[in-house]
């Protein structure tokens, strides 16, 4: 089945391989210059060559250096502008063709932010440049490219490919003035990748090394911008690497060759985006005490599954996401224990219960695998189940088939079987299949034949298929301290609570995070209690952000009572940067769209009116699904 997400005729003719020759433009915002598709004719007599694009002005066409008719169609709301070429007639299967579109960006790029970053997820990789199948959501285009880019600008260039020229490690800018002299930046990227994964930034980045082990043939590193250089090779560099190192042994060797993170500015809508080669960061994961840099575990093991195996449409996306999501809990458990894997589950639990919640007038969104109409948008169904769900059913089928020392054996031939290609769910499974027939014979079908796949992949409701059960041990001490403050509420007075900063000084930052989301499954304390919650524990005043919004999410709970009134404007406040503790916008869409969703429920006036004054702060994606 083709994508429903994508006007391009991916099926009949298919780009390869894209060569781009850009200048940024800094001044008038706009990427200009070239794209050169280079096409696999796939049917006979085929006609024409349809791109996607999205808010691109098209400037010519040329095929053999001969200029062409083109057609740029009107937009459509979800998947832009068909661009229709006319191609030599009497086409045969196997030929190539090479296809040169002249083109610049617009002011209405989604994909497009002129700070010091652009990000392509999902379907927005066609407001760079026309494409053909960046197609779908999220994760999970049809159609992997390699490709090759000379960039000019005036200020330092990343792409998600491995750069060429000038060295990397050399001096900034290859010794230019940064901001003032222009300077062509040369990249390859030989792996073919999904075109969601097109990333480019430029500004005044600065890079350090991270080191590795001596074995490992990759090399990893750090660009941020020069003001927080020293914070982020502090914050990534103790761990990076090892992380890396750990999952090749568990899965397979790394393919990208390079493994570069970019701490990118504050309006960055997302935790992580795992472009090939250089992962994008949020600057939210710069606490101080490393207590987030797991986030980059979830985003290097999107190498393997995403980039590496990759779901063909909308439709797959718990494909990339679930088996993420799962293989990043195995690591935590190499890394530190097997409780600590459960403990992640437990977690997740949280956010997957609110997500089914969310969706309980739209059921379909509840599914694993979610049939989209043509031209749907994607982001409509975008949310934890995918995440939570499919990691839920692929540790269900770990147990159920003999534990992790016999599952992992398959997840390598899975990689191995997979790696390059975009596969479907019944793809995923008819393999499960026959390599567990190979390697178990009918006792292990027969186990396979006992899931109940209908519920797992189309199931529908609040509850998983199976309740499965997680090791409790990293929770127990983080429960009883949050039935200790539900207790507390029958004192009224604060001051004779016995409650010390001490009580979660020995706590992660997950148990942290479990403590808050446990507080929120008692009734709501009184407004005494929380603020004295807030203040001895600084869950109101800390950089972590994914503390203060649980913190938020607390006292938010229930919008007509005290604590959401006196809170909500704190609330607002910390997430367009106009609290006392950062100054900066909390751009992570995890964070800001709920915050807002919370705080429109308290006081909805005042959520339009700061949202309306500080919109422009944020990143495009971010503004269309806020304005939602």
């Amino acid at each position: 089945m083709s994508d429903p997400t994508t006007q391009s005729n991916y099926l009949q003719i298919t780009t390869t391989h894209v060569s781009f020759d850009w200048f940024l433009d800094f001044d008038a915002q706009i990427i200009s210059g070239s794209a050169t598709h280079r096409l696999l004719v796939k049917e006979d007599g085929v006609k024409e060559v349809i791109f996607d694009t999205l808010d691109v002005k098209v400037s010519g066409v040329r095929i053999q250096e001969t200029s062409v008719s083109y057609d740029l169609k009107a937009k459509h709301e979800v998947m832009g502008s068909a661009l229709h070429i006319t191609l030599p007639p009497n086409l045969r299967v196997g030929q190539i063709v090479d296809v040169e579109i002249d083109y610049g960006t617009t002011a209405q790029c989604i994909a497009l932010q002129w700070l010091s970053q652009a990000q392509c997820q999902p379907i927005y990789a066609r407001a760079i440049a026309p494409l053909q199948g960046e197609v779908h959501s999220y994760d999970t285009p049809s159609v992997k490219i390699t490709y090759s880019a000379k960039v000019t600008s005036v200020f330092p260039v990343l792409l998600s490919a491995i750069r060429q020229s000038p060295l990397a490690t050399g001096p900034v800018h290859d010794g230019k003035v940064v901001g003032r002299d222009p300077v062509s930046y040369v990249y390859d990227q030989p792996v073919p990748i999904p075109s969601y994964l097109l990333a480019i930034a430029s500004g005044n980045l600065h890079y350090r090394t991270f080191s590795k082990p001596e074995h490992c043939e990759w090399t990893t590193g750090i660009w941020a911008e020069p003001e927080l250089i020293d914070r982020a090779y502090w914050e990534f560099s103790k761990d990076t690497a090892r992380f890396l190192a750990t999952e090749e042994k568990i899965v397979t060797p790394y393919k990208f060759g390079v493994y570069d993170l970019l701490v990118l500015p504050p309006s960055f809508p997302y935790g992580g985006m795992e472009n090939a080669c250089l992962t994008f960061l949020t600057p939210t994961l710069l606490t101080g005490d490393r207590a987030l840099v797991d986030v980059v575990v979830h985003e290097l093991t999107h190498s393997w599954f995403g980039n590496g195996v990759t779901h063909s449409n909308a439709s797959h996306f718990w494909l990339n996401e679930g088996w993420t999501t799962y293989i990043e809990r195995v690591l935590q458990q190499t890394l530190y224990s097997p409780a600590h894997r459960d403990f992640s589950f437990i977690i997740g639990a949280k956010a997957l219960k609110n997500a089914l919640k969310e969706f309980e007038k739209e059921p379909k969104y509840q599914q694993l695998v979610i049939h989209f109409e043509a031209g749907e948008d994607p982001d409509s169904a975008y949310s934890s189940i995918p995440y939570e769900k499919g990691a839920n059913l692929i540790l269900h089928l770990e147990r159920k088939l003999g534990g992790l020392e016999a599952f992992l054996p398959y997840v390598k031939d899975y990689v191995n079987t997979f790696i390059g290609k975009s596969i479907t769910t019944e793809q995923w499974k008819s393999h499960l299949y026959k390599y567990w027939e190979t390697n178990g014979g009918s006792e292990k079908t027969a186990i396979l034949d006992s899931i109940d796949w209908n519920a797992w992949l189309y199931g529908q409701g609040l509850d998983l298929p199976v309740q499965l059960e997680y090791d409790m041990s990293l929770a127990k001490e983080v429960y009883a301290l949050a039935a200790q403050w539900d207790d507390s509420r029958t004192i009224s007075s604060v001051d004779q609570l016995s409650f010390t900063p001490l009580d979660i000084e020995g706590f992660d930052s997950n148990q942290t995070i479990a403590f808050l989301e446990r507080l929120q499954s008692y009734p709501p304390l009184p407004l005494s209690h929380l603020r004295h919650l807030g203040d001895i524990y600084k869950f109101n005043t800390t950089s972590n952000a994914e503390v203060r919004f649980r913190f938020y999410e607390l006292v938010l709970a229930d919008p007509k009572s005290d604590p959401a009134k006196v809170f909500v404007v704190d609330a607002v406040n910390w997430i367009v940067g106009a609290d006392s503790v950062s100054g900066l916008i909390v751009g992570r869409m995890k964070f800001c769209r709920p915050t807002f969703r919370l705080a429109s429920k308290v006081d909805k006036d005042l959520a339009i009116r700061v949202w309306e004054e500080k919109k422009i702060l944020f990143h495009p994606v971010a503004r269309k699904l806020i304005d939602k």
